[in-house]
């Protein structure tokens, strides 16, 4: 990748080569209508983030990144992490005929571990509808206004400080019980320790000593901030029924997925993504869980 110039307050970085982006970036959208992610009609993806150095909205094409705000220069900076160019592809082998002839998927990293953190907490045993109907309202309370020209309706995600004086009742509106957000105005008592993290094994420890946070949600932060290509997700609800469908042909639990997974270590998320990608899935049996709704409790 190459910068382009700067021209007002946008800054521009142009692409060397086109990537794909929406399997790059559709792991940091949370929900349809995510208040931090947006796809235009022209193509174009659109993000915003809390930077290190304040917020910052970014745009995305298949031929180079615009920024803007006080966190364009980290935005750009970090963009080539973002979409995969730093992913290390070696020694990952495909070892079972139905995922053979598949593209294997880049794994981008984001670099913001609480960005990724709250979503994960909200998405813990919970139907992602309902998860992302609380993020939605909590952004659209208590996010910001993003700089530059991005799209109608998006919210750059609230300082840590501020998910810690949320009072219960908005909570209770945005449908997320008191465990939910306990675990998270608690991890934001922890938010610089954890931004400070230089691993994906460090940062395992720092969210596992938390109360709330096990090896789902800490897998699921590793693999969007650092790109964690063997952070898997074991205690997902569809996980291993998927991966044991796609590989046996029988559906699967945790333990016999790590065993199924156990030849690409090193590269077992990234196997997991390589499984979606196949469509292989086990037959529907019945009707699908629906949202709850906390706020009739």
């Amino acid at each position: 990748m190459r910068y382009g110039g700067q021209t007002g307050n946008v800054r521009e970085r142009r692409y060397e080569m086109p990537v794909d982006l929406a399997a790059l970036l559709g792991p940091h959208q949370h929900g349809g209508y995510d208040p931090t992610w947006r796809r235009t009609g022209d193509g174009a993806f659109w993000m915003t983030k809390r930077t290190p150095d304040g917020p910052g909205t970014l745009r995305l094409t298949r031929h180079g990144g615009q920024a803007w705000g006080a966190g364009a220069s980290w935005l750009l900076d970090s963009l080539p992490g973002l979409v995969g160019a730093d992913d290390d592809l070696s020694g990952f082998t495909v070892h079972h005929e139905v995922l053979k002839g598949l593209a294997v998927p880049r794994i981008g990293r984001s670099g913001l571990v609480f960005e990724a953190l709250v979503p994960a907490v909200l998405e813990q045993k919970v139907v992602g509808r309902e998860a992302w109907r609380a993020w939605r309202y909590l952004l659209r309370k208590y996010g910001t206004q993003p700089p530059g020209p991005a799209p109608e309706g998006m919210r750059v995600m609230p300082e840590p400080e501020v998910w810690r004086q949320i009072p219960a009742w908005d909570w209770h509106r945005a449908g997320a019980e008191a465990v939910r957000a306990r675990t998270i105005a608690t991890a934001a008592w922890h938010a610089a320790k954890l931004e400070a993290a230089a691993d994906s094994a460090s940062l395992d420890r720092l969210l596992r000593a938390l109360p709330g946070i096990g090896v789902w949600t800490s897998a699921e932060v590793r693999q969007r901030c650092f790109g964690d290509a063997d952070a898997v997700s074991v205690g997902d609800f569809h996980l291993a029924k998927i991966v044991g469908w796609a590989l046996t042909g029988e559906k699967a639990d945790d333990a016999e997925m790590m065993r199924l997974l156990e030849p690409y270590r090193g590269h077992r998320h990234r196997a997991c993504v390589l499984v979606g990608l196949s469509g292989l899935r086990p037959p529907a049996r019945g009707p699908r869980l629906s949202a709850r709704d906390y706020r009739s409790f």
